[in-house]
């Protein structure tokens, strides 16, 4: 099968054609011909030396995609898995390839009328937005959540999924145009991060009480707006580090709000968790998405051979949303 790999870490370049051997699958899984695959920062960090796959996973990139079954490995139930069944799935990694083999607990059924290609854009999006916001955020209806970075691939999904469950949504973007777009997504106010100032923002749109979850792709740099952004009790729950990994916090503050920092990747996880997690993206998120309440948000398609321009289009800043790679 076709793949795009990294033989040595670097820069796009480093993403180069190749040919693997067809994957397998064994006991619990299934084998996807992939008919797209999502493009997510954590491929950057691969290609660049820093974020390697876990033990078992392929060693080139992809996290999430979409496709039909086309093969079960030992004691995978073929009525509930048929052969040409649409689904899309969370991966250890390997997604930027023509086939992928992955659990059956990592698995959902595309709804009908759902796009394919568009639903790749998906999984690892729900489930990070998912887990974060409702296990690590505990973030419950009538509550208020602030989004950083709302036009990001997980942003873009968590605005939704927030919205659709009854809370208020406040959300951080570059500019009017992505402002107006993270409206459409359900967001009830927008922070142009480029001319306001946020945290004045926040307690603005508050009245001075703050928001009771921030979910956070800012990492280090974000670290004192967001304290600032917290009612008392609320829960800051990082789960990017684009401004940086190492910061200060003012710990004063901090126990002054009774607040709560917490953080997660999802990728690391074992098996077991990763499907707790799709079982509760299946369960809440994925009627939503039958149901027209949360979609895929998707940038550019790009064939698979382009992805090295597709992580140039990522490092841009101009993404809304997510890329996809098509092979």
């Amino acid at each position: 099968m076709r793949v795009m790999q990294v033989n040595e870490p670097g820069g796009p370049q480093a993403l180069v054609a190749g040919e693997q051997p067809d994957p397998v699958p064994g006991p619990g899984e299934l084998l996807i011909r992939v008919a797209a695959a999502g493009v997510n920062r954590a491929d950057l960090l691969q290609r660049q030396g820093h974020y390697p796959p876990p033990p078992g996973a392929p060693l080139w990139p992809g996290l999430e995609v979409s496709g039909t079954v086309v093969g079960r490995g030992a004691g995978v139930d073929g009525d509930r898995w048929p052969d040409g069944l649409a689904v899309a799935a969370l991966l250890g990694g390997g997604g930027y390839a023509e086939l992928v083999t992955v659990p059956a607990a990592q698995t959902l059924p595309v709804p009908a009328g759902i796009d394919l290609i568009a639903v790749a854009g998906l999984p690892e999006a729900a489930c990070t937005a998912w887990t974060n916001l409702i296990d690590s955020g505990g973030m419950t209806p009538g509550q208020t959540v602030l989004v950083q970075g709302g036009s990001g691939g997980v942003g873009s999904v968590a605005v939704q999924i927030a919205a659709a469950l009854g809370v208020r949504v406040l959300t951080t973007a570059g500019g009017p145009e992505r402002a107006d777009r993270c409206r459409q997504l359900g967001a009830d106010v927008v922070i142009d991060h480029r001319g306001q100032d946020v945290a004045a923002a926040v307690h603005e749109a508050t009245d001075g009480r703050g928001v009771d979850v921030v979910l956070d792709v800012l990492g280090a740099g974000g670290l004192e707006v967001n304290l600032d952004c917290l009612a008392t009790g609320g829960r800051l729950v990082v789960i990017g580090t684009q401004r940086g990994s190492r910061g200060t916090l003012d710990l004063a503050r901090l126990m002054a709000k009774r607040a709560y920092v917490t953080g997660s990747t999802l990728r690391g996880r074992s098996p077991q968790e990763k499907a707790r997690v799709v079982a509760g993206v299946a369960e809440h998120v994925w009627p939503l998405l039958a149901a027209g309440r949360v979609r895929p948000v998707i940038h550019a398609l790009l064939p698979l051979d382009q992805a090295p321009e597709a992580h140039r289009l990522m490092d841009s800043g101009e993404v809304f949303g997510k890329v996809l790679l098509v092979p």
